[in-house]
């Protein structure tokens, strides 16, 4: 047995979730301290006359006097496969009620971000199955699209409906939990197991009761877990549910520690809190295997306030960001997602060629959407173009506004996209718009199930499917009720205009034999 240095030292004060040491000399940031009990906390800071510890876990109270040991070991958690499916805290501890867990590794939360060389282009769609993200706000493999908006505006939505789009992907998704409620959690938790996501999902979770020192790291253990799975040649994604809890239980734990305040009373170095966190996300190159790690982090804001300091912070950190509205969200418009405002940095270089190819220029067409409506709103009456542009503008509405933990495969995002880039709905009632968007693809799936897996093996629009989709859209849209209806009006009015014609000409008839027969008593 090899022999193990351990350094012992006396506590001096308590505050909180902060122990004041003396007697260790040889300490490191990010040491593991031991208090007995398996009572155990990180040192975090240093001062001339002592050493500055955050609690983890406490077993036992802690007093003054009492004494600590180090043993020189940075804070690892176990890392490896079997924590697929399972709940853990932010000590990679269980806590879902099934057993211990098997680790297959130990790894320091504080890990480096891969570097610039170990890097490749970020080039894979992560679909999200939400419509309006994955045709206008792509993500890819790799990055870091920040999420934000203000409360219950549907921020971890957008992300679990992402989770629940991965299965069978095979991309390992990881949610971590920081400073929510257990309800919150709860609801989550039950979310996954109903769509059966515990099959590639692992949740990492600090709830509001936890110390503060578990939220402060808990987003680290997440991270390590996902750089365990991406240096293993595999793709991840991984939610940050929310950053802004995260950098309140940093906040506190800085001014116990006695740091400067500054802006909102957060410390000065509360960037580099986050950004040595969202850095490690990455597409490594082909030599490390090629994996992935794609990070949603969330951030609250206060009254849609895009310049507070932590958004700000995140927003130029990030990759891009979805800004979810509140005024949008209660208008009804969901997901409330701003178009104006959100923006995708990768763009179209982590997007599916077909919803490239399909999406076109929907984004401008919704802006000016949206100020058509606005201007005619006061009008009385508008012209039959202007219907028609308001009716097209709806339709686009329509497709883009979808349930929440539904989202939506590939084939269908890309039905719905070349019904409104060729106008193929727009003569049918809006019951009948609703029905193609909610039957259109089990449609296709029963009658010609050939088209979907061309689309979901190709992902192109290449002559083959795109022939295959002129053909058999259109003639499900031909058997709804309101488009014979629309062709019956069409005839109809094409008689009337014929007849109406007729009329005219028989007028001028009548008229010129008039004038023949008035020049021909003058003679």
């Amino acid at each position: 047995m090899g022999l193990e240095y351990l350094e012992t030292g006396i506590i001096t004060g308590v505050k909180g979730p902060v122990v004041e040491m003396n007697g260790l000399e040889r300490c490191l940031y990010g040491q593991i301290i031991e208090f007995g009990y398996e009572t155990i906390g990180m040192i975090c800071g240093f001062d001339d006359k002592s050493v500055q510890a955050l609690i983890l876990k406490e077993t036992v109270p802690i007093s003054p006097g009492n004494k600590v040991f180090a043993r020189l070991k940075p804070f690892n958690v176990p890392v490896g496969d079997k924590f697929i499916g399972r709940v853990v805290n932010a000590l990679g501890e269980p806590c879902d009620g099934q057993g211990p867990i098997e680790a297959d590794d130990y790894c320091n939360i504080f890990q480096d971000a891969p570097t610039v060389m170990d890097r490749q282009p970020v080039n894979a769609p992560m679909e999200t199955g939400v419509l309006l993200v994955d045709a206008l706000i792509p993500v890819g493999r790799g990055q870091r699209e920040l999420v934000l908006g203000d409360k219950m505006t549907g921020k971890t939505t957008i992300c679990t409906d992402a989770i629940i789009n991965q299965k069978g992907k095979d991309v390992i998704c990881i949610y971590c939990c920081i400073g929510k409620s257990n309800t919150q959690l709860g609801r989550v938790i039950s979310l996954f197991k109903d769509k059966g996501c515990f099959e590639y999902t692992s949740i990492v979770s600090a709830t509001a009761a936890a110390y503060s020192g578990q939220q402060y790291i808990v987003p680290y253990v997440a991270a390590t877990l996902a750089d365990y799975f991406m240096y293993s040649k595999r793709h991840v994604l991984l939610v940050f549910d929310d950053l802004t809890k995260h950098a309140w239980a940093y906040r506190q734990v800085s001014l116990l520690l006695g740091r400067p305040p500054g802006r909102g009373a957060y410390p000065g170095d509360v960037f580099y809190l986050h950004s040595r966190l969202v850095e490690r996300a990455a597409k490594l190159n082909n030599e490390l295997g090629a994996g992935s790690q794609t990070h949603l982090p969330i951030i609250e804001t206060l009254e849609n306030d895009l310049t507070a300091y932590i958004p700000t912070n995140l927003v130029s950190m990030t990759d891009g960001q979805i800004f979810v509205s509140s005024i949008l969200f209660n208008e009804g418009f969901k997901p409330a997602v701003n178009i104006g405002l959100s923006v995708s940095r990768v763009g179209s270089k982590a997007q599916w060629p077909i919803i490239k190819k399909l999406s076109g220029a929907i984004r401008l067409d919704y802006i000016q959407y949206m100020e058509l409506l606005r201007v005619t709103k006061l009008q009385s009456s508008v012209s039959k173009e202007v219907k028609r542009r308001l009716k097209k503008g709806e339709i686009l509405v329509s497709f883009i506004t979808q349930y929440r933990d539904v989202p939506m495969p590939l084939p269908l995002e890309a039905f719905l996209l070349y019904a409104y880039q060729h106008d193929l709905v727009l003569d049918l009632s809006f019951e009948d718009i609703a029905r193609y968007k909610a039957e259109v693809y089990s449609y296709v799936e029963e009658k010609h199930p050939e088209l979907i897996e061309l689309i979901n093996k190709e992902k192109k629009l290449t002559e083959e499917v795109e022939e295959m989709i002129e053909r058999i859209l259109p003639e499900y849209v031909h058997s709804f009720p309101s488009y014979m209806a629309f062709l019956q009006q069409v005839e109809e009015e094409k008689k009337r205009k014929e007849e109406e014609k007729r009329l005219i000409e028989k007028e001028k008839a009548e008229r010129k034999a008039e004038r023949e027969a008035a020049k021909a008593g003058k003679k």
